[in-house]
């Protein structure tokens, strides 16, 4: 079934970043921060296409990245300037590449989510072809799930009784939405002019996996696991 379907991986990238500067393309374990994510759609052969949106096109050209590069698969969009800035929703760069580039899926994700791996990646693909199949979700995101004791910020306790006191994997779990993935379809994208569809599965990715290079301190647990990943480690996936 997914040989069948044409699958584009989104690749949202641009040259400015507001707390870690210019990470998208800096070094790390060994090679740009874009090339690890990149490396790993490119992977995944069930992916046709992957589309870099971008206001960086040169900066990409200097790191040894072009147009249709790798046997063709590889296709940079430059980002319009009304769709560029810190502010600008997520879902409107989505939505113009899914108007540019005809596709019958597309996967979405982040170079700042550098250790997914491919066989992740197909887990993703396979749950979402098999639920759309049978009718049962139109979309995927991925998540982190929780099981601890959470409070309001003045205090008072959300998913718990203090007094009563159980084991937090006894909780009930929250899901945290956590930015890794998301798969969807153009019609589950316009039925909500967003990437989470109406019906959509929510799906755990491996907790090391689900480092997202956001803040400094990220980039340093990030580029700790990369130098084992890059000297052959295998991670654990819990």
């Amino acid at each position: 079934m997914i040989q069948k379907s044409r699958i584009t991986a989104l690749l949202p990238m641009k040259a400015h970043s507001a707390r870690v500067t210019s990470k998208n393309f800096r070094s790390i374990a060994g090679k740009p921060l874009f090339r690890w994510i990149l490396d790993s759609l490119l992977a995944v052969e069930a992916i046709d296409t992957v589309v870099i949106n971008t206001d960086a096109r040169e900066i990409l050209t200097e790191n040894g990245l072009n147009d249709r590069d790798a046997g063709g698969r590889v296709l940079i969009r430059d980002r319009k300037p009304e769709i560029c800035g810190d502010l600008v929703s997520m879902n409107l760069v989505l939505n113009d590449d899914i108007q540019n580039v005809p596709s019958d899926h597309y996967f979405m994700t982040h170079t700042t989510n550098p250790l997914l791996t491919p066989t992740t990646i197909n887990k993703m693909i396979e749950l979402y072809i098999d639920n759309l199949t049978a009718g049962t979700a139109d979309s995927l995101f991925t998540v982190n799930r929780l099981q601890t004791r959470f409070y309001t910020p003045d205090g008072k306790p959300i998913n718990h009784d203090p007094n009563k006191l159980i084991r937090t994997q006894d909780l009930d779990p929250y899901m945290e939405e956590n930015s890794v993935g998301y798969l969807f379809s153009r019609d589950s994208f316009a039925a909500t002019a967003a990437r989470i569809g109406k019906a959509p599965i929510l799906f755990e990715t491996p907790f090391l996996e689900s480092v997202d290079i956001d803040e400094p301190s990220d980039w340093f647990i990030a580029e700790s696991l990369l130098q084992r990943v890059a000297k052959g480690e295998a991670l654990p996936e819990s």
